[in-house]
């Protein structure tokens, strides 16, 4: 049976499909205040399943995604999904802008464990719990941020009641994940995009601001933590659409 690529963008050809790739201890249900006003505006938007288990295989799988995809898009990632995005955009055309969310933005041979602690302000360690799990020929570790410290490490301006959830359904990256260099910058030669979380213990702002100036970004900072998708939709939604509106000039 031969499998077509599905047109995600069928009925608003003028527009470029957004695809967005949630980051480690969260799932695509993050991004859905700002697919709402994605849509709301007329875009095509998918939030890809980001596997979280090790930065080839992830982008590997995001760039099968995009094989779906017809026409032009603008590929978004938060937190560890713009390590993702970076590799996955690398040779598709199709591509043509990267927006990243408190994210990562590696170069080659960087992981984001190293871009973590390049500067100051990172709490993370702290709150995380290491499980194992099984693999073949072996055991790997998956990191979780223990539910009681979630709210405060990853969502401090989220309700409690919001973060108790997201706690619960928090989706875990492999430790090695982290550790993983990247092979690839696709930033190199793709507009790039960047909003700072100003309040994030994740990924400290320095390191974000270090990271879009190295790319040459549109840069915003935002005034939220780490979960800004959550926090602050409209100011997530508002530079993806920057993004996609650059596509025209």
């Amino acid at each position: 049976m031969n499998l077509k690529p599905v047109n995600h963008s069928a009925g608003t050809p003028s527009l470029p499909t957004i695809v967005l790739v949630h980051g480690a201890f969260a799932d695509s249900s993050s991004w859905n205040g700002v697919i709402e006003r994605l849509q709301r505006a007329g875009y095509p938007v998918i939030a890809a399943a980001n596997p979280l288990r090790g930065l080839a295989d992830d982008a590997a799988y995001v760039a099968s995604v995009l094989e779906g995809v017809q026409g032009p898009v603008v590929l978004a990632g938060h937190s560890y999904g713009g390590a993702v995005i970076s590799e996955a955009a690398v040779g598709n055309t199709q591509v043509k802008a990267l927006v990243y969310i408190a994210a990562f933005t590696p170069d080659e041979g960087e992981s984001a464990l190293e871009l973590s602690g390049k500067f100051p302000g990172s709490t993370l360690g702290a709150a995380l719990t290491p499980v194992p799990f099984p693999l073949p020929g072996g055991t790997g570790t998956d990191l979780y941020i223990e539910p009681a410290k979630f709210h405060d490490q990853f969502a401090a301006d989220v309700p409690e009641p919001v973060t108790a959830l997201m706690a619960a359904t928090q989706r875990p990256v492999a430790a090695s994940a982290l550790e993983e260099k990247a092979s690839a910058a696709a930033w190199k030669t793709i507009p790039s995009f960047s909003l700072i979380a100003t309040e994030d213990y994740n990924i400290p702002p320095a390191a974000q601001q270090f990271m879009a100036e190295r790319a040459h970004a549109h840069t915003v900072e935002v005034k939220a933590s780490h979960a800004v998708a959550v926090s602050r939709p409209d100011a997530v939604a508002r530079l993806i659409e920057q993004a996609a509106q650059s596509l025209a000039h």
